[in-house]
């Protein structure tokens, strides 16, 4: 694991991102992988950083699927209290309180990680840099950003895994931007929703959290179903009971990355 701090120049200061090596990367020169992006780093690798308490299990999971093409994992920090600015691309227009007024950040992360981070990364370590070998992956509102950022830079992000998609933030804008966006034909996108996703803190956005979700994922759907991308592309899971946890992404993983990198 290898750590490095970029600057986030709107908000003036270093974020740290986490790069995961596939085995044997010293010993193998001749090689480039392909390099998977994922959102909320502290989440990612080891369950004492992650907010729950239970990360993804990337870990283990690499090392318990030797099957697995070899690729690059980069874990990018969130930004702490300001995760739902910089998460959301449009101001919310749910949100109540203190967080009325969240959101409208994300364009500029998805500009930082396009411009920085993804040519440090392509700079700094062999990847395949081309967009069928380039996924990203995120959860809840790390899913509206991916989303967002497959449908805005659809020549950089081959393969997206939108896991629990919080796109409730901000719906009007976020549909209105898929229907009036087109990913590459080739890309592929997992989607992953449960039926028990609400949680304390959601209330403070909408009431009905569960079934916003479920709408939510539902409307993302065939919203690319609409712009005429291959149905044999995209893989819808709705999964009874599953909570907003990372327990459950860590579950959908492993399908996550062979519908990505090894189906047809």
């Amino acid at each position: 694991m290898q750590s490095h701090f970029i600057q986030v120049p709107y908000y003036q200061h270093e974020r740290r991102i986490r790069v995961l090596l596939p085995k044997n990367y010293h010993n193998e020169p001749w090689e480039r992988y392909p390099v998977l992006y994922m959102h909320d780093g502290q989440n990612v690798f080891y369950s004492k950083e992650s907010y729950s308490g239970h990360s993804w299990k990337i870990i283990p999971t690499i090392k318990q699927h030797q099957e697995f093409p070899k690729l690059i994992i980069v874990g990018i920090d969130n930004a702490g209290e300001k995760r739902l600015d910089e998460y959301g691309p449009w101001k919310t227009d749910t949100g109540v309180g203190a967080v009325a007024h969240a959101g409208g950040k994300g364009m500029d992360y998805a500009k930082w990680v396009v411009e920085k981070i993804k040519p440090f990364i392509d700079s700094h370590y062999r990847t395949k840099a081309d967009r069928q070998h380039t996924l990203l992956a995120g959860s809840s509102m790390g899913g509206i950003i991916t989303a967002y950022m497959g449908a805005a830079y659809p020549q950089v992000f081959g393969h997206l895994g939108v896991f629990s998609l919080a796109s409730w933030f901000s719906e009007s804008a976020f549909m209105h931007f898929i229907h009036h966006s087109r990913l590459d034909r080739a890309s592929k996108v997992f989607i992953q929703v449960g039926t028990n996703e609400g949680d304390e803190v959601d209330s403070h956005f909408i009431s009905n959290m569960n079934q916003a979700y479920i709408d939510c994922t539902l409307h993302y759907y065939q919203a690319l179903l609409r712009t005429g991308h291959p149905l044999d592309h995209i893989r819808l899971k709705i999964m009874a009971n599953e909570i907003h946890h990372e327990m459950h992404w860590a579950e959908h993983f492993v399908e996550f990355l062979q519908f990505s990198l090894m189906s047809k």
